[in-house]
């Protein structure tokens, strides 16, 4: 059932137009007071400094992203919304604008019968919990504002199977450092354009995306880097990712990720005429993203999840039988596993990943982080011994040498 008529209030409109707001010229079913609900939300949204972090909840919850974005003044251009999923008419609030609903009358009773609704629909244990913890963090906002007198998300997650300790074993292909550096050279050697212009620097952007995917980093954190959040400190190449929670940790850079970063940037900064971008603390360059379109704008995560499956596609033998498996999480979930056979230590690993959920991760901050507290460099000498698949192996096509 796809969501029309009234429910349009909730939805995101085509390019060129607004998208129809509470208070507008269009009503939200069961609630009496459109305009005073969205401000409520959107108080709640204000409260997170990162723009992905406003969109993915936003979107968990059936909110119009287009005024989801109104949050903050424009600054960093924004990735394109995510496409709609397989639960997009099962989002909350569409779910209780259906049953003209206000969302500030929801009781336990609602909220369980919502969380049946996506079970029958197929939805997985991990995507029940995430989505009850976001309504509860929604709730847990509106009950401390006054805006509704009880959380009804705060229910026994044990007795509904949701608990943090009942977990599904994870779907998350097992990716070995023989298989990162498989994707890397299948990156490296795939043709993306039928340009001469355009194909060396494609292929420049598709390692530069797989080597900081082999960081440990997440899709969101990845398309949220600009380029002067890479800098320099204490005597090493740093990125400063924002990550969940609105924190902000340091990323230490290998040789793997500073070679291909620099190939990339080169080749976009030759191709497009300009000059190095500024230094750090400067304003010319810190709108610009570190991994951007051919017109300069921000790749979204749909881009660079297809990317990556294709490039897994054509990965050889290294790949069969994973290869359509393979997402970003999966190599974020390599750097752990990796990390963790190199014999790191566990706090280390905590801490490069944003691991926000662990106490320790907690109690490193920039004075106490240095680079013998990583595992990045582990992972990145693990990835560079492993055996390399034979050149009959991999498809021939580089791209263009590089003009000198």
């Amino acid at each position: 059932m796809t969501a029309e008529g009234p429910l349009a209030v909730l939805q995101s409109v085509g390019s060129g137009r607004s998208p129809a707001l509470p208070g507008d010229d269009s009503s939200w079913p069961g609630v009496a007071d459109p305009e005073q609900l969205r401000a409520q939300l959107l108080d709640w949204l204000s409260q997170y400094a990162n723009a992905g972090t406003r969109r993915t909840y936003a979107y968990a919850l059936g909110l119009p992203i287009a005024w989801v974005d109104t949050v903050a003044p424009a600054g960093r251009a924004r990735p394109p919304a995510a496409p709609p999923g397989a639960l997009h008419d099962l989002a909350w609030f569409r779910w209780c604008a259906r049953r003209e609903l206000d969302p500030r009358d929801a009781t336990a009773g609602h909220v369980k019968a919502w969380l049946h609704a996506l079970d029958a629909a197929g939805a997985q244990r991990r995507t029940r919990q995430r989505m009850l913890s976001t309504l509860s963090a929604l709730y847990g906002h509106l009950a401390e504002t006054g805006a509704v007198a009880a959380n009804p998300a705060a229910l026994n997650r044990a007795r509904l199977g949701l608990s943090s300790s009942a977990r599904d074993a994870s779907p998350t292909v097992r990716l070995t450092a023989e298989q990162l550096k498989a994707l890397l050279l299948a990156a490296a050697r795939m043709r993306y354009s039928r340009s001469p212009r355009l194909a060396r620097l494609y292929a420049l952007r598709a390692v530069a995306v797989v080597a900081l995917l082999t960081l440990g980093l997440r899709i969101s954190e990845l398309v949220g880097l600009d380029r002067d959040d890479l800098y320099r400190t204490g005597g090493d190449d740093v990125l400063r990712v924002l990550g969940k929670g609105d924190l902000h940790r340091e990323v230490y850079v290998t040789d793997l990720v500073r070679e291909a970063l620099a190939a990339y940037l080169a080749e976009r900064d030759r191709l497009g005429g300009t000059s190095a971008p500024a230094r750090r603390g400067r304003t010319t360059a810190g709108a610009s993203p570190m991994i951007a379109t051919r017109d300069g704008g921000r790749c979204s995560r749909v881009d660079l999840y297809t990317l990556l499956r294709r490039i897994a596609a054509h990965a050889g033998p290294a790949l069969d039988g994973v290869a359509d498996r393979v997402h970003p999480h999966a190599l974020r979930h390599a750097y752990v596993t990796i990390a963790l056979e190199q014999d790191a230590r566990i706090q280390h690993v905590q801490a490069d990943v944003g691991h926000a959920t662990i106490a320790t991760t907690q109690h490193y901050d920039r004075g106490r982080r240095s680079r013998a507290s990583t595992a990045a460099d582990l992972v990145a000498a693990a990835i560079a011994a492993a055996p390399a698949p034979s050149a009959t192996e991999l498809p021939e096509v580089t791209g263009p040498p590089a003009p000198a």
